[in-house]
C-alpha cells in the first residue's frame, strides 16, 4: 500500500521532538532534570505512574529509611528538617521527593508509560501511551527492581496460603490470621518479618546470606563512620570486587524507633522461627537447608568487620570515641542438617517473598545489554551515544542508587549530555557556513 506524502507529513507532523527525554520520575529522573536545568536544558521527564509511586505504593506503612536524614541530598534541595539523624518514613519520603519535583518546575507527564525505546538514525524514537516522542538524548532512570522474584516451586503451595511479594506487603493485619513464612533476610525480608514478630504473629523467616550491618558505633551512626571513610563515594573501579559487588544483598539494619541493628538471634530467642535457605517447597511440607548457622556466622563477621574498620579510622585519624565490647551471640540454631515445617501440624496463613528482583529492560530495543540482560556504560553512559542509565546501584559508587549519592551522577551526565549538545550545534553551524560558501 503506497502512502500519500500528505499523510506521510501528518505521521511526521505527530511525532513530538525533545532534546532530551527522562524515563522515570523518581528520585534519579527529577535528579537529572534538575542538573540539566541547571545548564538552561529543558528535559521531558515521563513518569509512568505518579512521582514517587514506588516509595508509595511500594513499601509497607511502618517503611522507613535504613539511612540517617542528613544523607538525603537531591540538587540544591537537602534534607531541611528537624530530625537529620532521624529516619524519615515512607508518607514522608514521598512528601519530600514530590517538593522536590514542585521545587524545580520540571516537565514532568504523569501516567504516561514508554511501551518501545529505538534507535532512529542518530536519534531515538520512544513509543508511549501518549503518542511517539523523537528525542537526541534518553537518560532511563527506572531503577533495575522491576520483577520480583519466587522459589520456582512457589506454585506447590496449597492455594489457601496467601501469597505476597515485598512490594505488596503493607501490615500485619493485611495478612490472614496464622503463622507467616518470610522468604529472604535482606533489608526488606528481616524488617517486614520484624514488622509482623513486633506485631505479635507467629513468624517463619528463611535466612539466606544476606549481611548484616551495626545501627550505631562508638558513639556515632555508623552510615555517619562510613560517610567520613569515604565509602559512599568509593568509585566501583577501586571496590576489590567489582564484578560482583553491583548483585550483592544490602545489609540489613533498621531506621525504625530511630535506629537500630536488627539482631536475629535476639529475635529468635524470643521466639521467631528461623530456618536456613529454602529448598523446595510442596503441598505438605517445605523443606529448608542445613546451613542457617553458616548465614548467621556469616553475617555476624561482616558486621565484625565494619566494626574493626571503624576502629582502625579512629586511630588512625587520632580520634576520641567511646570504646565498645565485642559483639557476642546471644542465640545458637540447634545442630542438624536442615529442617521441615510441617504443613498439616502448622498451617502457613501467607508466605512474603522478599527474595529480590529481576532487571526488564526489553522494552529498550538498543543493543547496550549484557548476557544476564544488564546496561553496559561507564559512570551510567552506555556505548550507544544519547542513552544513558541513572539511579542503578553502584552505577558509580555505593551511593549512586540511592539519596546521598544519585545527585552527583545526575550531574555528570548532565554536563556529558551539555557537551555533546555543544559539540552537536557546532557542526550544524559548520555545516551552514560550508552549504553558505558553496552556495
Amino acid at each position: 500500500m503506497q502512502v500519500s506524502p500528505e499523510s506521510q507529513a501528518a505521521d511526521q507532523h505527530e511525532v513530538e521532538q525533545r532534546a532530551v527525554v527522562v524515563v522515570g520520575g523518581g528520585q534519579a529522573g527529577l535528579a537529572a532534570a534538575a542538573c540539566l536545568q541547571r545548564r538552561g536544558i529543558r528535559p521531558l521527564v515521563l513518569e509512568r505512574h505518579r512521582v514517587a509511586h514506588a516509595w508509595e505504593q511500594q513499601r509497607w506503612d511502618s517503611f522507613c529509611l535504613v539511612t540517617p536524614n542528613w544523607q538525603c541530598r537531591l540538587p540544591d534541595f537537602p534534607y531541611d528538617g528537624e530530625d537529620p539523624d532521624g529516619f524519615m518514613g515512607r508518607d514522608e519520603i514521598v512528601a519530600y521527593v514530590r517538593r522536590f519535583a514542585a521545587a524545580i518546575g520540571a516537565d514532568v507527564r504523569e501516567g504516561v508509560q514508554v511501551e518501545r525505546l529505538a534507535q532512529q538514525g542518530g536519534s531515538y524514537v520512544l513509543s508511549t501511551s501518549d503518542g511517539t516522542i523523537e528525542a537526541a538524548h534518553v537518560i532511563v532512570a527506572t531503577g533495575g527492581y522491576h520483577t520480583p522474584r519466587r522459589h520456582p516451586q512457589a506454585q506447590r503451595l496449597p492455594a489457601s496460603v496467601l501469597q505476597l511479594d515485598a512490594r505488596d506487603y503493607r501490615r500485619p493485619d493485611q495478612l490472614p490470621a496464622g503463622a507467616v513464612l518470610v522468604v529472604g533476610s535482606g533489608q526488606s525480608g528481616c524488617q517486614i518479618a520484624e514488622d509482623l514478630f513486633l506485631a505479635g504473629r507467629r513468624v517463619h523467616l528463611s535466612v539466606g546470606s544476606a549481611p548484616r550491618s551495626p545501627r550505631r558505633y562508638r558513639g556515632k551512626d555508623v552510615v555517619d563512620w562510613l560517610d567520613r571513610m569515604g565509602y559512599y563515594s568509593m568509585p566501583i573501579s577501586e571496590h576489590p570486587d567489582p564484578r560482583v559487588v553491583r548483585g550483592k544483598t544490602n545489609h540489613y539494619l533498621t531506621g525504625r524507633d530511630g535506629g537500630r541493628e536488627i539482631d536475629l538471634r535476639r529475635h529468635a530467642s524470643n521466639g521467631m522461627v528461623l530456618h536456613g535457605r529454602l529448598q523446595e517447597l510442596g503441598p505438605q511440607r517445605i523443606r529448608f537447608g542445613g546451613d542457617l548457622a553458616a548465614s548467621l556466622d556469616q553475617a555476624d563477621a561482616v558486621y565484625a568487620r565494619i566494626r574493626a574498620s571503624i576502629d582502625s579510622y579512629i586511630e588512625r585519624a587520632g580520634l576520641e570515641a567511646p570504646e565498645e565490647p565485642p559483639y557476642e551471640p546471644c542465640w545458637h540454631p540447634p545442630a542438624g542438617a536442615g529442617d521441615e515445617l510441617d504443613l498439616g501440624g502448622e498451617p502457613l496463613a501467607a508466605v512474603i517473598w522478599c527474595t529480590g528482583y529481576r532487571s526488564d529492560f526489553s522494552w529498550i530495543e538498543v543493543p547496550v545489554f549484557d548476557g544476564s540482560g544488564h546496561p553496559a556504560h561507564d559512570r551510567g553512559v552506555s556505548p550507544s551515544p544519547g542513552l544513558y542509565f541513572l539511579g542503578l546501584p553502584w552505577l558509580h559508587t555505593w551511593g549512586s542508587g540511592r539519596f546521598g549519592g544519585v545527585a552527583e551522577d545526575a550531574d555528570h551526565l548532565a554536563e556529558t549530555i551539555r557537551l555533546r549538545l555543544q559539540l552537536t550545534d557546532i557542526r550544524h553551524e559548520r555545516l551552514e557556513c560550508t552549504a553558505l560558501l558553496g552556495s
